[in-house]
């Protein structure tokens, strides 16, 4: 169930802790709460680029999801945990660290959770948990289960793998979760940048060589932070909550981008063409030796596996109303631009 009124009430004395408070949507979800004069504490690791929260009034905690004790120290005397630590490189060539970090790295955080005695825990999640066959052919929900096992690489078999330990969590240890799958994440404060903010950027510029003849979910980054705080309020328990808006081509996203600043739209590649040059690229990757390319196959699957997703549930449930893609992009673009990015 959600928090009643005075649960939220007590909820929000306590300070809030951001587990990953450097990154896209950790540090979005920092200023947001303190937008709403929240007291913040923001975990982070000793190694971490401080950039994204330079100069936001915040109490810095350094930890690491290898080690519970950090983060039980971080998380105690909080009311809730904002959960957005992830390893996204879905392109590694060697996944143990993903399942390192985005699954053993949970399994921590809960236990620090549980001794910690957090009374709520909001999840980044991914889109890549909700399956891609939807019923009936409408749009997917949060009751699709994931559904492209044999053609999923470690990242999503990873992200799976840690939604169902949190979920189980709820459900068996009646532990007080949500469940954030989250679209693909655009918009200013982009300071990494990400893959998908940074090629944004390049087609804005007019510099992005191609973009792919396929489709993915999209939202807003301020939309997202927006829905894990009404999540903290009105989110039910051992749910899971759709953050998408858009399902959007890679040819009119950036196409958006480049009439910002009144570029050439890139080219159109077909994805039978793009996975025979991913499939060269890795070829000769191996004989060279080079690791880690983030043009391989299974970056571009993720670039075209997805369906329309169903955000009805957060819309109704959470009283979330995220903005046009329009106002994405000019936003993230006039960010870029603003802050010099090359």
């Amino acid at each position: 169930m959600n928090p009643e009124v005075n649960e939220y009430t007590e909820l929000c004395k306590a300070p809030a802790l951001v587990a990953g408070a450097t990154g896209f949507v950790g540090s979005h979800t920092v200023r947001a709460l303190l937008e709403r004069g929240r007291k913040v504490r923001a975990m982070v690791r000793k190694t971490s680029d401080l950039s994204s929260i330079t100069g936001l009034d915040v109490e810095i905690f350094y930890g690491d999801v290898s080690d519970q004790a950090s983060m039980e120290a971080a998380m105690r005397g909080c009311g809730t945990v904002f959960y957005s630590i992830v390893d996204a490189r879905s392109w590694l060539s060697d996944p143990t660290v993903l399942f390192k970090t985005n699954v053993e790295g949970l399994r921590t955080a809960l236990a620090a959770a549980k001794n910690a005695g957090i009374k709520r825990l909001i999840f980044t999640s991914s889109m890549v948990t909700v399956g891609v066959k939807g019923k009936n052919g409408k749009p997917s929900d949060e009751t699709v289960a994931f559904d492209w096992w044999d053609e999923a690489s470690p990242y999503p078999r990873a992200r799976v793998d840690a939604e169902n330990i949190l979920l189980d969590a709820c459900h068996k240890d009646d532990f007080p979760a949500i469940s954030m799958c989250v679209a693909n994440t655009y918009g200013p404060g982009d300071f990494l940048p990400t893959p998908h903010g940074g090629a944004l950027w390049e087609a804005a510029k007019g510099t992005l060589p191609a973009a792919l003849e396929c489709s993915s979910p999209t939202v807003d980054i301020r939309d997202t932070a927006d829905a894990m705080l009404r999540a903290e309020q009105y989110g039910r328990v051992g749910e899971r909550y759709i953050v998408s808006n858009e399902f959007v081509s890679q040819e009119r996203l950036y196409g958006l981008a480049a009439t910002e600043l009144g570029k050439t739209p890139p080219k159109i590649m077909k994805m039978k063409t793009a996975y025979r040059m991913a499939a060269i690229n890795e070829f000769f990757s191996w004989i060279l030796r080079r690791k880690d390319q983030r043009f391989c196959r299974s970056s571009i699957k993720l670039s075209e596996v997805f369906t329309e997703l169903d955000n009805s549930k957060a819309r109704q449930e959470l009283g979330w109303a995220p903005r046009a893609i329009e106002e994405t992009v000019r936003d993230a673009v006039a960010w870029f631009s603003e802050h010099n990015r090359r």
